[in-house]
């Protein structure tokens, strides 16, 4: 069932098959999660989030129109999701877990850490609407029509606001001595 499209299993989820659900949940679980945890640098508020976004799927299914990418629907809600965690709450904690790459011997790795950490304090310091292009763009790699799609923006819009969040981007890395 992981082979079928999107559009066949959506239909087939319409239709009460649960197993056509769960393999769209086995599809997006991960990509969900990775865009709430860019947004929020929290793994338990992605995990809530992707939580609340396959609820939200689940429930608005029939509302999904087949003539846009599921894909591109799907990565909506989270974005909503993630912006509406946002804004209920206040503090920032650092993302745990990262893997660390020993290839690059001691000094390298210490080196790409603080560059990671700098990176994700100067990216929690942009406003939302900047932060969503900055993850769909480079860390979520979505093309710009994409990109368009999910945020429901003209393409013209997300370039010039991506635009302006990598300056903002860059501002800060420079603020805080990282660039």
């Amino acid at each position: 069932m992981l082979e079928d499209g999107d559009g066949i299993l959506v239909q087939r989820c319409r239709e009460g098959d649960r197993r056509a659900f769960e393999a769209l949940v086995v599809r997006y679980e991960k990509p969900v999660f990775n865009a709430a945890l860019r947004m929020l640098r929290n793994p338990d508020d992605a995990r809530d989030v992707s939580q609340t976004v396959f609820l939200k799927v689940y429930e608005h299914l029939a509302d999904y129109d087949p003539t846009y990418r599921f894909y591109s629907w799907i990565y909506r809600i989270a974005v909503n999701e993630s912006i509406n965690t946002l804004s209920r709450r206040r503090r920032h904690e650092p993302i745990v877990g990262d893997e660390v790459d020993v290839s690059i011997g001691p000094e390298g790795n210490v080196h790409g850490q603080q560059v990671g950490r700098g990176i994700e304090r100067a990216l929690m310091t942009l406003k939302p609407d900047f932060r969503s292009v900055i993850v769909l763009r480079h860390f979520l790699e979505c093309s710009y029509q994409d990109m368009a799609e999910i945020l429901s923006l003209p393409e013209k819009t997300v370039k010039s606001r991506l635009f302006a969040a990598r300056q903002l981007l860059a501002e800060a890395l420079r603020r805080d001595g990282v660039a």
